[in-house]
C-alpha cells in the first residue's frame, strides 16, 4: 500500500504483553499492532496508513524498547501525534519518541542488535502479581551451572533444535553475541522476590521461541535434568534424537532494547 506523499515516521514504544495475543495484528484477538492501529484510526480519522514492526513479540511478551514504522498519507505534527497517541492508549502501552524517515528506511534491515531480558526467580512461590514478568521456579536451581550454561550459546552455532514451526527457508545458523545470568537489579516492585536473575541475550536476530527454549533448557540444567555436555550436543549435534521440549514462559521475555541504524 503506497500513497502519493507518503508520509514516514518513526515510532518507539514500550508495552506490556501480558494481556495481549503478541504484536502482529491479527483476528478476533487482541494484540499490540491492532491496538495502536485503532488508535491511529481514531487519531486521523482516517485508514489510509499502514504499521510495519522491526520484529514480532509473542503473545504475552513485552517490550521495553520497540520500534515500529508508520506510513500514512497525510502529515501530522511529531508532537502532536506522541501525545495523542499517549492521550488515547491503553495504559499498557506507551509510545517513547517519534521520528520522521523516508521511503528509503528499512526498519527490518535499520534493526541491527537485539537485547532480551528473561526474568526468573527460584526457590519459592511468588507474589500473583509477579506473573506478568517474572517466571518462578518453586525448585531450587543451580544458578552458577546455569551461568556456565548460558556462555555455551555465544557465538555462531547451528540452533535447529531452539525453534519451533521452521520452515523451509529458516536460517538455523545464528550467532548470539552475548549470553549471561546477572542478580536483578534492574526491574524491581515491592512485590517482587527478594532476590531474582535476568538471562540477557544480544543478537542480530532470532527464530520464533528461540530464547524461550535457550532459556528452558536453563531452566533443566538447573535443575539437574540436563548435563552440560548435554546442552553442548544440542548445539553440535542438531542432528540427533535429542528433542528440546521445555519452553520458558513467555512472560517472562522483555525485548529490552534495539539497535537501530539510520
Amino acid at each position: 500500500m503506497k500513497y502519493i506523499n507518503d508520509c514516514y515516521y518513526l515510532i518507539k514504544v514500550q508495552y506490556l504483553g501480558f494481556r495481549y495475543h503478541g504484536w502482529q495484528k491479527q483476528p478476533d484477538v487482541k494484540t499490540v499492532q491492532g491496538t495502536l492501529e485503532k488508535t491511529l484510526k481514531f487519531i486521523f480519522r482516517h485508514t489510509e496508513f499502514k504499521t510495519l514492526a522491526q520484529g514480532r513479540t509473542d503473545a504475552m511478551v513485552s517490550a521495553n524498547e520497540a520500534y515500529c514504522h508508520l506510513i500514512t498519507k497525510q502529515p501530522y505534527a511529531i508532537e502532536g501525534l506522541l501525545s495523542d497517541l499517549n492521550k488515547n492508549l491503553p495504559q499498557d502501552i506507551r509510545v517513547l519518541d517519534v521520528q520522521e524517515t523516508d521511503a528509503n528506511f528499512d526498519i527490518i534491515q535499520a534493526a541491527k542488535i537485539k537485547e532480551y531480558h528473561y526474568l526468573f526467580s527460584h526457590g519459592q512461590r511468588n507474589h500473583p502479581f509477579c506473573a506478568s514478568l517474572i517466571t518462578g521456579k518453586n525448585s531450587v536451581l543451580d544458578i552458577e551451572l546455569m551461568k556456565q550454561g548460558a556462555k555455551l550459546f555465544e557465538g555462531k552455532h547451528n540452533f535447529k533444535k531452539y525453534t519451533k514451526r521452521a520452515t523451509r527457508s529458516t536460517v538455523f545458523e545464528r550467532e548470539v553475541h552475548t549470553s549471561q545470568i546477572v542478580a536483578n537489579n534492574l526491574y524491581q516492585a515491592n512485590f517482587f522476590p527478594k532476590e531474582s536473575f535476568i538471562y540477557k541475550v544480544t543478537g542480530p536476530g532470532f527464530m520464533r521461541y528461540q530464547i524461550r527454549i535457550m532459556m528452558g533448557t536453563l531452566f533443566l540444567l538447573g535443575s539437574g535434568e540436563l548435563s552440560i555436555e548435554a546442552v553442548k550436543k544440542t548445539l553440535t549435534h542438531w542432528d540427533d534424537d535429542v528433542v528440546l521440549n521445555e519452553i520458558a514462559p513467555a512472560s517472562g521475555l522483555i525485548l529490552y532494547k534495539t539497535i537501530i541504524e539510520f
